[in-house]
C-alpha cells in the first residue's frame, strides 16, 4: 500500500507533525515539492487523516484516567450506545470489543468525584446503557497513538520507534 519513502515520511511525522516539507526532504533525500505530493496523495488515500497536538492533562485538571467496560441493551450490530457515548466531552474513545461488554470507554477527568458525576449524570442519561465497570489508571507506563509502520513486510525496529 505504500513504499518505503512514504513509510519514512509518515514516521517522521508521527514524531513530529510540524516538521516541514523541507526539513522531511532533507531527511528523506526527496526535494519539498516531492515530498508535498506524497503527503498530498497519503491524504488523498486516507492513510494520512490529521495532525493534532499532544497536550498533558494534568495541568488542564484532566489528570484522572479510566477505561470503562459498556454493556448496551441494543440489537447487536447496532451503535446507538457508542455514539451517545462518543458525544461527551471527557470521553477519549470509543471501541466496539467482543465479549460480554459491547464497548470499551476512555475517558479523562480531574478527579474521582468528577470520574463518579460523569457516570451518574452524563452516562446516565444514555438510554440503551444497560451497566458498567470502571477501572481506574494508576500509573501510565506508554500511552501513544504512533503506528508500527511496515515497509515490504518488516515493522520498523524497536529502538527506532522509541
Amino acid at each position: 500500500m505504500i513504499d518505503g519513502m512514504d513509510a519514512s515520511i509518515l514516521r517522521i511525522l508521527q514524531e513530529n507533525a510540524r516538521t516541514s516539507n523541507a526539513e522531511i526532504g532533507r531527511q528523506v533525500g526527496l526535494a519539498t515539492s516531492a515530498v508535498f505530493e506524497r503527503i498530498r496523495k497519503l491524504e488523498e488515500k486516507g492513510i494520512l487523516r490529521g495532525y493534532t497536538a499532544i497536550v498533558d492533562p494534568k495541568p488542564l485538571d484532566a489528570g484522572l484516567l479510566a477505561f470503562i467496560l459498556a454493556r448496551a441493551d441494543e440489537r447487536v450490530g447496532t451503535h446507538e450506545t457508542a455514539a451517545a457515548l462518543s458525544k461527551i466531552p471527557e470521553v477519549l474513545e470509543v471501541h466496539h470489543i467482543a465479549g460480554e461488554d459491547c464497548a470499551i470507554v476512555k475517558v479523562r477527568v480531574k478527579d474521582t468525584d468528577a470520574l463518579a458525576r460523569l457516570l451518574r449524570e452524563d452516562f446516565g442519561r444514555v438510554k440503551t446503557l444497560k451497566s458498567t465497570r470502571t477501572t481506574i489508571v494508576l500509573e501510565t507506563i506508554k500511552e501513544s497513538s504512533r503506528i508500527a509502520i511496515e515497509e515490504g513486510g518488516e515493522k520498523e525496529p524497536e529502538a527506532a520507534r522509541g
